[in-house]
């Protein structure tokens, strides 16, 4: 599952994309309403956290009713300090989803990212296959012609992640971002590491080799 973050306070962006890889999501950031806006109208997302105060040509509301009236579909969340009443009815109207204010416990946070997806869900596959390899992001369930692979959290990451992009060329850069850290050091070894794991538990004993490496580009899972 995929979630977009636009929050201009990056100490608290930071801390709710941490919170949220460990619970295997793939997270993209943005701090102010330009770049929020445009992320969510070029990238495929199962949630948007959303903040009302931003810095540029629109706030939170702002943005939300502008992907409201491209049709989007994409489940909102709003996230404000604003716990007015009003303020609530302005990001319901404009098309949110859910409201939370801060401060929050993370565990609140959860529970209302997994509902506002489970309903977004309802009639949508939550089932990504690629060749019979099948990952159940409801489930967070991986198997392959019916057995089970057992994954670490930052193996399913990487793996869903590779799978959402089938037979697109994925660089190091991009798994960094959605797999690791900000800071994480793209030119180490640690991805060539779980890239070595992923092939073990999932190309080892079948003739179909999915995962792929691309020499100076990245990688592909190919189906």
């Amino acid at each position: 599952m995929k979630v977009l973050i636009v929050e201009d306070e990056k100490k608290m962006a930071n801390f709710i994309k941490r919170a949220l890889k460990e619970q295997h999501y793939a997270v993209d950031m943005a701090h102010d309403s330009v770049e929020g806006l445009f992320l969510a109208e070029t990238n495929p997302y199962d949630l948007i956290i959303l903040d009302i105060m931003l810095p540029g040509e629109d706030d939170g509301i702002a943005i939300c009713r502008k992907l409201r009236e491209k049709n989007f579909d994409v489940p909102i969340l709003m996230l404000t300090a604003k716990d007015t009443i009003r303020d609530k009815v302005s990001g319901l109207d404009s098309g949110a989803d859910d409201y939370l204010t801060k401060p929050f416990a993370i565990e609140e946070l959860f529970a209302r990212v997994r509902v506002s997806i489970r309903r977004n869900s309802r009639h949508k596959s939550t089932t990504i296959k690629v060749a019979d390899l099948e990952l159940d992001q409801s489930k967070q369930k991986v198997t392959r012609a019916g057995k089970e692979i057992n994954l670490t959290s930052t193996e399913y990451t990487l793996l869903e992640y590779l799978m959402i992009n089938v037979n697109q060329v994925v660089t190091r850069t991009m798994i960094s971002e959605h797999v690791w850290n900000d800071d994480f050091d793209s030119f180490s070894n640690v991805i060539n590491v779980y890239i070595q794991y992923l092939r073990k538990k999932v190309d080892t004993g079948f003739p179909l080799k999915l995962i792929h490496s691309l020499r100076g580009t990245g990688y592909m899972m190919k189906g």
